[in-house]
């Protein structure tokens, strides 16, 4: 059975890793969220001016690292050089641990050989990037524990003719927005996934309305981006199974089970 196409499973995913502690979208980050005991990671990937697909969440690269600029303008040897821990703060900007601790800008490839057989969602925010994550996905094997999502409609089309689970397009939940006040929900979906924030375009989802919806055809609901406790407790009782959070031990503490790990410390790490 697929780890996260489990309806029974009520999995943590680590939200660009353990991001409320670490650089997000980097090695670091993503194993820690692994060592902390996440049952699966999220992480985010777009494409370098040289076609590199590298793991990184924004289009222009200020808010995360010491560089600027749009990201896809930039060479992989350029993205290698910059610090990716540069901005991270967990106090408003008046300290940066992670700075100048070695902390980089990672491939997709090197996502894979770090994160090992862990299940993961890949979320592609450029069509561009969709050759190179399938055939990564394959070559690692990983065909049958990922998942893979994107807003940009055509990136989906290769993922779901080769057989492997893909997420709700922006297409998709529209779909069931429309139809979310009528009874029942439909009987097949595109998508073997759910996967959804709280609020969406500027309006609300009713998430757990939408988890009773696709449950009917025996797809799951799994939910970004969760920190509080008391929130995930909610989602869970209403339906919804899996809770991507950046701060993915308080999440397994909501949910009773054990934190193996603590956070890494930015004096010992490096982006190794």
């Amino acid at each position: 059975m697929h780890p996260l196409l489990d309806l029974s499973a009520r999995p943590v995913i680590a939200h660009r890793g353990n991001s409320a502690h670490c650089p997000e979208n980097t090695i670091v980050s993503l194993r820690s969220g692994i060592e902390l005991g996440a049952d699966a990671v999220e992480f985010d990937v777009r494409v370098s001016a040289d076609g590199a697909v590298v793991a990184f969440h924004d289009p222009t690269l200020e808010r995360t690292t010491n560089g600027t600029g749009l990201l896809v303008e930039r060479s992989l040897r350029d993205l290698r050089a910059l610090d990716a821990g540069y901005r991270f703060t967990t106090d408003g900007g008046r300290t940066q641990p992670w700075r100048g601790r070695g902390v980089g800008i990672c491939t997709l490839e090197e996502v894979f050989e770090a994160i090992g057989d862990i299940p993961f969602m890949l979320e592609l925010k450029v069509a561009d990037a969709a050759t190179e994550a399938l055939r990564l996905i394959r070559r690692f094997g990983a065909e049958q524990r990922c998942i893979v999502g994107s807003f940009v409609e055509q990136a989906l089309a290769p993922f779901r003719a080769a057989g492997i689970a893909t997420g709700a397009g922006k297409a998709d939940i529209r779909r069931l927005y429309l139809r979310a006040t009528l009874p029942g929900g439909p009987a097949t979906t595109p998508f073997r996934a759910l996967i959804i924030p709280s609020w969406y375009s500027n309006l609300p989802l009713p998430v757990l309305r939408f988890a009773s919806m696709v449950r009917n055809a025996g797809v799951p609901t799994h939910v970004w981006t969760v920190d509080a406790p008391q929130e995930a407790q909610r989602y869970w009782a209403g339906g919804v199974n899996g809770i991507l959070s950046n701060d993915p031990a308080a999440i397994l503490a909501a949910a009773g089970r054990p934190v193996r790990a603590s956070a890494p410390s930015p004096e010992r790490v490096s982006n190794g």
